[in-house]
């Protein structure tokens, strides 16, 4: 049995954008295989894990994807021009060391490139570099070359980065976002394992929720669960260029549950479920942080409107950097996180 931070390095080092989760999605498979009754892959790609039980049913879903890369174009000199699969900032892109996950699982090192700032006169170098003026250079010699590499049209790019521990109980890397909401799922199953639980459980790897949303609709539609946990990572306001104001939340003092996304354009977390998250905590003696977010939404904003409507919360880990290869996460809050979800699905039916 995996501990809280073994399984988030395994899943942070792993690699799958919108799309092609499917190494992701083995791992959560395997990870999941001895704390559920059953494992399954639906049509759509996500990974649906049951626990049986006569109580009502809780969806708990985690994301599997990471924001990334496709190839869009090789040019004759073999360098290959791509579109972002998801939200990188794009200053953050240039000068990345990347993965290009060519056919027949070749991974070829690259790095991005762009025009020398030597050449670049004053007024361009003014300019923020954009992912339009952007190639990675894999050290193909022409298109054909990148071809013989495996290398087309469509194939995926990662970034190149490793889990690192820092001080003071905090770890970076890639894709905490949301490879941390993973760990906490398959944490959380493991509480679980050998209790009497009246809930079932479907712990579920949705898909393709950085564009859209789209595993998670689809499960959800499938599931039509009781109630619904989604776990993600949320921003703190705790270090240089972002206010309090602009978020309270903090790293190290305990995962956020969620009462409102995007100032209430994504979910609007039903009173009920609010009110089961926070007794959970307060009787686990488990530290949490409540959060009203103003910025983007998660899988729980297409799970609350599914079919008639699932009630709907976030369990989040407070994570800087967000959207970059160096998030940046408290392995306690992750730990916490795991604890929280256990907990609530173990006193689910007292509410449901």
């Amino acid at each position: 049995m995996k501990d809280v931070a073994a399984l988030l390095e395994l899943f942070s080092n792993a690699h799958g954008i919108s799309g092609y989760e499917s190494d992701v999605a083995e791992l959560l498979r395997k990870e999941l295989a001895p704390y559920v009754d059953e494992v399954r892959t639906d049509a759509m790609g996500n990974v649906i894990g049951v626990r049986h039980g006569e109580g009502p049913s809780v969806m708990v879903a985690a994301h599997m994807d990471e924001i990334g890369f496709a190839v869009s174009h090789v040019d004759d000199d073999g360098f290959l021009r791509f579109v972002s699969v998801g939200g990188f900032y794009d200053p953050i892109v240039l000068g990345q060391r990347v993965l290009v996950h060519a056919d027949g699982g070749k991974v070829l090192p690259g790095v991005v490139g762009a025009r020398p700032i030597h050449l670049m006169d004053a007024e361009e170098r003014k300019k923020l570099p954009k992912l339009k003026e952007m190639f990675v250079d894999v050290g193909a010699r022409s298109s054909q070359d990148a071809a013989d590499l495996g290398i087309e049209i469509g194939t995926s790019i990662t970034m190149d980065r490793q889990y690192t521990p820092l001080a003071n109980d905090l770890v970076s890397g890639k894709a905490f976002d949301n490879r941390a909401g993973c760990a906490m799922l398959i944490a959380a199953m493991q509480k679980l394992h050998g209790k009497e639980v009246k809930a079932t459980v479907y712990a579920v790897g949705t898909v393709q929720e950085e564009v859209g949303l789209k595993g998670a609709r689809t499960s959800a539609f499938g599931l039509d669960p009781d109630v619904a946990i989604a776990t993600d990572v949320t921003i703190p306001g705790d270090h240089p260029g972002v206010s309090k104001n602009e978020c309270h939340v903090s790293t190290g003092k305990g995962p956020s549950i969620t009462v409102m996304d995007a100032a209430g354009r994504g979910v609007i977390a039903a009173k009920p479920v609010v009110k089961w998250l926070r007794e959970a905590a307060d009787e686990g003696s488990i530290p949490y942080q409540l959060l009203v977010g103003d910025g983007g939404n998660t899988d729980a904003t297409v799970i609350s409107i599914t079919k008639a409507g699932i009630p709907c919360s976030v369990i989040s880990c407070p994570t800087r950097y967000i959207h970059s290869p160096v998030e940046v996460l408290s392995l306690k809050d992750l730990e916490n996180g795991a604890a929280l979800i256990a907990a609530a699905i173990e006193s689910a039916h007292k509410y449901f």
